[in-house]
């Protein structure tokens, strides 16, 4: 894939575009080049708004003029593979599917395709955005626009903050205090090797960003063997609350804290995360590489009659039923330790089991 000789066209935006991210603005006008290639001319200064650089997130306005360079496509890239998943909620305006853990919601970054590229294949849909993003490695709900005008509405209310999004983390160390908020702004920043990473800043130095977590079951190591494999004293199930939705914010808020989500190969506990992946502890619990970020809860205005919309999504199965086994290996106490009582160990189960979305 090269650049043509032929000249640059310039698009003006209109309703149809309104609102519209860069990026997607582009992937919709420039068929069959991979969102890799996308991000690289935009990145480059090939791509212009209103004769100026811009970023891929920048959302477009009506009447603003795109410069779009002629992008000549060796031959067409492999379909995405058709694929569903698993629907929480749909109607004419709005869908909204339980992401899997290790999905990415599109393609870009050297991969050709994601989640909103496989259901396109798989459902054919005339319209399908998605209304916000999740990580990679983040499992839960995920909110997708079947109307331009869906999608302008909800993109609005989202820059007003008026969505309730709520998301489970199981972190490394014993929760000290209760609830807590976080506004710390935060810088996003590349690698030597190219990798995206976020770092908190001083206030106007960054994006703003405000999160408020609160502890919901804490899971103490009952053999002290375990802290010294592990780093730390135990684990925490948090609920995270977040009212921006930056780049990473709950992942690098939570690091700042000193709490940082269990199996995150960017900002995690690196001798947690290989005890865990390994399942060397808890002993009997068994192997969990995944990174415990889960968006459990998401509540908006609904576009077309103004309903409020609440969506919910509890743990996969799998991680439910870890979780489960979690708690018990942490109810049972380490040789010449007291013992707790058999109700205490089993009612400490029996939540780790049902792990769902907190509500308000």
């Amino acid at each position: 894939m090269h650049s043509s000789q032929a000249a640059a066209n310039v698009i003006a935006v209109d309703e149809s575009g309104a609102g519209q991210r860069l990026d997607n603005f582009l992937a919709r006008r420039l068929k069959g080049v991979p969102r890799s290639h996308i991000y690289r001319i935009v990145r480059s200064g090939e791509v212009r708004v209103n004769g100026a650089r811009a970023e891929a997130s920048r959302k477009l306005e009506l009447e603003d003029r795109v410069r779009v360079p002629p992008v000549f496509v060796d031959a067409a890239p492999p379909a995405a593979p058709a694929r569903n998943y698993e629907v929480l909620y749909e109607d004419d305006w709005l869908l909204a599917v339980d992401k899997p853990a290790g999905i990415a919601v599109h393609g870009g970054s050297g991969l050709s395709w994601g989640l909103i590229e496989s259901l396109r294949s798989a459902r054919g849909d005339r319209f399908l955005e998605l209304v916000h993003r999740l990580d990679r490695d983040t499992s839960g709900v995920l909110l997708l626009a079947r109307k331009r005008s869906a999608l302008t509405a909800l993109h609005a209310s989202l820059r007003r903050r008026e969505a309730d999004k709520r998301y489970l983390a199981l972190v490394a160390g014993l929760w000290q205090g209760d609830a807590v908020t976080v506004a710390k702004s935060l810088h996003r920043y590349l690698t030597p090797s190219g990798e995206r990473r976020v770092r908190v800043v001083d206030p106007g130095q960054g994006q703003e960003a405000r999160s408020q977590f609160r502890p919901l079951q804490r899971f103490a190591w009952p053999d002290p063997v375990w802290a010294q494999r592990t780093g730390v004293a135990g684990l925490t199930l948090v609920e995270a609350r977040i009212h921006t939705g930056r780049t990473h914010q709950i992942r690098v808020h939570l690091h700042s804290l000193g709490y940082p989500v269990a199996g995150d190969e960017k900002y995690g506990l690196e001798t947690l995360n290989h005890a865990l992946a390994q399942g060397e502890v808890p002993p009997g619990v068994g192997r969990n590489p995944r990174m415990f970020l889960h968006a459990a809860r998401l509540a908006v205005q609904h576009p077309g009659d103004g309903r409020e919309l609440v969506l919910q999504a509890g743990w996969p199965g799998a991680d439910a039923e870890w979780l489960a086994r979690l708690a018990r290996a942490c109810a049972v106490p380490a040789p010449g330790a007291a013992p707790r009582s058999r109700r205490r160990a089993d009612a400490s189960a029996d939540r780790a089991g049902s792990l769902e979305a907190p509500r308000p």
